[in-house]
């Protein structure tokens, strides 16, 4: 039995599978948000971990099974979420720091001032911005010169959450983590595949701090027998939750490209043994060959996807859950001219524009709840489009189809406007959970239970297919407008 965990931004996902490939226990659990000022976001580490106990105990209740018949585990999780803790005892020094979080943006703006940027860019092929773990790291040390004092002392360990649950699962004997979420940091180089000290230098950031370095696909380390499984099982195969879902769609291919509709939407096209480098914000980031050794990936971001549609369930209230939204969306002909650019951390590629901030245009008395629903839609297709187009241009591939997953490409409506604008065939698995199918790959091929050529076809199914229906002209009247609306909410850097 395989055993995988999907730590995501807004809950964690635990997955067992048989070496058939058919899943027999399930697991999910919410953890709670913390915005304690606006523009930031945290959570609780150990919130986190015991989430994560949680879901795996149930999962195995739901399979019938003890934690003795797992052959091996998987993890797969939110990136660039920064967490410190302490090496003695194990306990976090400061609530995790999420993806989201923009508190770090003045030193980003200072970086950039420095003329550093370039610099940077060329050596992580990331973009200075407080998305990523270092200035989060810096800006933490620079409040709380207490944690920076136990890092000098050898006594603080940082990590990714990945690296977390590991230090967890393996009692504190494990500091490790794998290429894809190292190279999401801003201290690893995108080139020589390693931590970079010209780059800690940089940041002042002590090397001792840092998790070991390991291929996606191998072994990381066992559970502790002293821990709540109770056994040792090995930890084979660990990555970035968009690296894990490139791998699931079988994107090992130059060229091939997928889009996880999630919390933020990432569309990320594979480039194997070449790294691309972007001047017009796409990322160069680290991905897993087919074999789960590191590889390249160009990789554009939306920050506000499916986090809008729970901003309007919970912020809102105008929804009680987000499978409503689908027929709401399409209970009106149209949007009514009604654009909502859901900057609420800033926007991505292509703009990267840190002090851009949310704004719903274009309300009339005539506007309904409807209305409001489909434009949160609508806006992450049109931010995935603008994604697409850059990509096609800064690669000069002409993509003919689009591969999909993550919760909300579920959405119907969402899809067909997303092939509408893109006019290209998208392709959607009848799996649509690819991040934390990508991580039950990776164990099992860690644990040498499959291998690229044996992955069984079962994981995958008879998915779905949207193609583009409505006209070029209706089209671009609609990305026009959109484009509008988005300069009506950026902030002059």
């Amino acid at each position: 039995m395989i055993l995988a965990i999907d730590q995501g931004t807004t809950g964690t996902t635990i997955s067992i599978t048989t070496s058939q490939g058919q899943e027999v226990g399930r697991a999910y659990k919410e953890f709670q948000q913390y915005y304690p000022k606006p523009t930031w976001v945290e959570h609780d580490p150990l919130e986190i971990w015991q989430v994560t106990q949680d879901g795996l105990l149930q999962a195995l209740e739901a399979a019938e099974l003890t934690a003795g018949d797992i052959s091996c585990i998987g993890i797969t999780n939110q990136r660039e979420t920064t967490v410190v803790w302490h090496k003695e005892t194990g306990e976090p020094l400061y609530n995790a720091i999420v993806w989201q979080c923009r508190r770090s943006a003045e030193l980003c703006q200072q970086i950039k001032k420095s003329g550093k940027a370039n610099w940077l860019h060329q050596k992580t092929g990331l973009m200075v911005d407080a998305y990523f773990c270092a200035t989060k790291l810096q800006w933490l040390f620079n409040e709380k010169p207490e944690l920076k004092a136990l890092a000098e002392q050898g006594k603080l360990a940082f990590g990714t959450i990945d690296s977390w649950l590991m230090w967890q699962l393996s009692g504190g004997e494990a500091h490790c983590t794998d290429h894809s979420n190292a190279s999401r940091t801003l201290f690893y180089n995108i080139h020589q595949q390693k931590w970079d000290d010209d780059l800690l230098a940089f940041f002042d950031i002590p090397k001792s701090i840092l998790p070991t370095i390991k291929a996606s696909a191998g072994l990381f380390c066992h559970s502790s027998a002293k821990g709540f499984l109770g056994v040792k099982i090995p930890i084979t195969g660990v990555s970035g939750d968009q690296q894990s879902a490139l791998f699931a769609q079988q994107c090992t291919q130059a060229g091939m490209i997928k889009n996880t509709y999630g919390t933020g939407c990432f569309m990320l096209m594979y480039t194997a043994d070449q790294a691309y480098f972007s001047d017009n914000g796409l990322l160069t980031t680290i991905a897993c060959d087919k074999n789960g050794q590191p590889a390249y990936a160009l990789e554009g971001a939306v920050f506000i996807a499916g986090a809008g549609v729970q901003w309007l369930r919970d912020q809102l209230q105008l929804i009680d859950h987000a499978d409503e939204t689908e027929a709401l969306a399409l209970s009106v002909t149209d949007n009514n001219g009604v654009y909502f650019v859901p900057a609420f951390s800033g926007l991505g590629a292509p703009h990267w524009n840190m002090q851009a901030r949310g704004q719903i245009s274009g309300l009339t008395q005539g506007c309904t709840k409807a209305h409001i629903v489909r434009a949160t839609l609508e806006a992450i297709a049109f931010q995935s489009y603008d994604l697409m187009q850059l990509m096609q241009q800064e690669s000069s591939i002409k993509i003919k189809q689009l591969k999909v997953d993550g919760g909300a490409c579920a959405n119907n409506f969402l899809m067909q406007f997303q092939a509408d604008l893109l006019d290209i065939t998208i392709n959607r698995p009848a799996n649509i959970e690819s991040t934390v199918l990508g991580a039950t790959i990776l164990a099992a091929m860690g644990n040498n239970i499959w291998c690229a050529e044996t992955v069984p076809e079962i994981l995958y199914g008879r998915g779905d297919s949207f193609s583009g229906q409505l006209p070029k002209t209706a089209c671009n009247s609609l990305v026009a407008d959109w484009h509008n609306a988005v300069k009506n909410c950026l902030v002059d850097k």
